[in-house]
């Protein structure tokens, strides 16, 4: 890319913002299973009656199950990274943006707070898409092939992902004010906190990189649940199928599935052409497949059941995940959801502490 890029306006048209699609199936693998192995989930097995066996340890209660006469958690916390943790929006992302910009010698970009506000609002968080409107806004550089427009963005994201690693790891992106007192309270307290590294907008090693932020001595008691570590979970080897052989009834039920969802698909395609509408009833995305096996592995590290943990989110996807599998939501605003509405939280805060989120309140609040 020319240092000295000029930029010229160019007509092109947007992308529609991208829709969270929602997860309608559970399975019984949901089910939590005993403390005894929810630090150290079970080996992948080699066999389909390896994998029966799995899922009938699964299926027993944690508590009357426990070996050494531990109870259940009456309440276990699962934390989000981005927007949670920390404002990866306001202290990460439009700094990563123009550190790219620059890399590639794009000289007439700058994102200004108004102007990377104003981009999130409008694409609803999606980053090409907020590349392309700003683009279309000021000009795309002269000697870009309309062609290319595609592969361009794409370039200016990597290069923001790798700006964004590097200021992860500094000080120029700290943590929210009030969540390690948030932690520190829980644990006193001896409610089990997990903390949700794998679905995060900008991969997992960045959410990593802010955990670590809490301290090693903080970090030693807290569960950390990344891709590795849903692999491990009952839910990961049963219902995935990570690590584990898939045994008939688990094939059978899965195909049973396709065909009920390509039913309702094919109802709802006859009933949008006599109404002249246009429907589409879909099962889970990968992306929402990916938040509900995370949740649901963080609540078997945790030894808890769904219902009893309470998930802090700071994303709408997370929010509807949540209410899928019935695990209650508290939403913690950051500046990429300071105006949006979720209606299925059980409450929405503005941040950690004695106004806003505190473990006292999650303690003597009940949900049902």
């Amino acid at each position: 890319m020319d240092a000295a890029a000029r930029c010229l306006l160019l007509r092109a048209s947007t992308p529609a913002p991208a829709l969270y699609p929602t997860d309608g199936v559970k399975s019984a693998a949901s089910i939590p299973a005993p403390p005894s192995s929810t630090s150290l989930p079970f080996r992948a097995a080699a066999s389909p009656s390896s994998a029966r066996r799995l899922r009938l340890l699964s299926l027993r209660s944690p508590a009357s199950s426990s070996s050494d006469g531990s109870t259940q958690p009456k309440l276990a916390v699962l934390l989000e990274v981005e927007g949670v943790l920390a404002d990866v929006y306001r202290f990460g992302n439009r700094q990563a943006f123009n550190v790219a910009f620059q890399n590639l010698g794009l000289d007439c970009a700058n994102w200004t707070e108004p102007i990377y506000a104003d981009l999130v609002r409008k694409a609803s968080g999606d980053e090409e898409r907020m590349l392309v409107l700003f683009f279309d806004r000021i000009g795309w550089p002269t000697s870009l092939p309309t062609s290319e427009k595609g592969s361009f963005t794409k370039s200016v994201l990597r290069e923001k992902l790798k700006a964004l690693e590097k200021l992860s790891s500094s000080d120029a992106l700290p943590l929210r004010p009030g969540v390690e007192k948030f932690i520190d309270d829980a644990l006193s307290e001896g409610v089990p906190v997990a903390i949700l590294a794998t679905y995060g907008r900008n991969g997992e090693n960045i959410s990593r990189s802010i955990v670590e932020k809490l301290g090693p001595e903080r970090t030693s008691k807290i569960k950390i649940v990344g891709k590795e570590e849903v692999e491990r979970s009952f839910y990961g080897q049963l219902v995935l199928g990570e690590g584990v052989a898939s045994s008939l009834d688990e094939q059978l039920t899965k195909e049973a599935q396709k065909a009920a969802s390509a039913e309702k698909q094919r109802i709802a395609e006859e009933v949008a052409s006599l109404l002249k509408l246009s429907v589409d009833i879909n099962t889970a995305s990968k992306s929402s497949e990916k938040i509900i096996a995370t949740l649901r592995a963080g609540s078997e590290y945790v030894g808890c059941d769904v219902q009893s943990c309470i998930l802090v989110a700071g994303s709408q996807p997370s929010v509807i995940a949540a209410e899928r599998i019935g695990m209650p939501c508290i939403v913690v605003r950051s500046s990429l959801t300071v105006r949006a509405e979720f209606h299925s939280a059980k409450a929405v805060m503005d941040g950690f502490g004695d106004t806003d989120l505190t473990i006292s309140k999650l303690l003597s609040k009940r949900w049902s």
